[in-house]
């Protein structure tokens, strides 16, 4: 498979990917556009090796962990708390749109690590083993990271729950 045709064939799913591990389409584009470039210089050896798939996801993965620690002196990001993300929950849009948005809010304030845990063990659908290789680390640092994930995102849906419902 020639690098065009990978990127033809698989360029979709890198993006979705990607927008799933940083909630921003166009850093998520970025993100691809630097994984792409990097994988094209070493396209013979990717190719060769079998696996451009997750190759390709761990060049990602690192990209977002860099682009997320160079960004505190930077860049400043939007936070769940703002005005436009209490906009996207307002009550005149439909309940999918609003519960959307929560679910983005509350993986956002996930750090990098357990939000990437998240995204390749529920979207990606990859088991320890793999999430272990593309993120360079022990499969029981996964689970833990998971389950850190989880227990956030739990305690994150159950305060906002408490908040909507109305007072005596």
């Amino acid at each position: 498979m020639t690098f065009d045709e990978y990127v033809r064939d698989r360029g979709q799913a890198l993006l979705r990917f990607a927008y799933l591990l940083t909630g921003d389409r166009h850093l998520a584009e970025d993100l691809v556009q630097t994984a792409l470039l990097k994988a094209h210089g070493r396209w013979r050896w990717v190719r060769a090796a079998d696996r451009p798939d997750a190759y390709l996801r761990r060049i990602l993965v690192n990209a977002h962990l860099d682009w997320r620690r160079r960004r505190s002196s930077t860049e400043l990001p939007v936070e769940p708390g703002d005005s436009w993300f209490g906009a996207a929950s307002a009550a005149d849009h439909a309940e999918g749109v609003a519960e959307r948005a929560r679910t983005w809010g509350a993986l956002a304030t996930l750090p990098p690590r357990q939000r990437a845990v998240l995204v390749l063990r529920f979207y990606e659908d990859c088991d320890d083993r793999a999430i272990a290789e593309l993120l360079g680390c022990a499969e029981s640092t996964v689970r833990s990271q998971a389950s850190r994930a989880l227990a956030a995102l739990r305690s994150s849906w159950t305060v906002g729950d408490e908040e909507k419902e109305p007072s005596p």
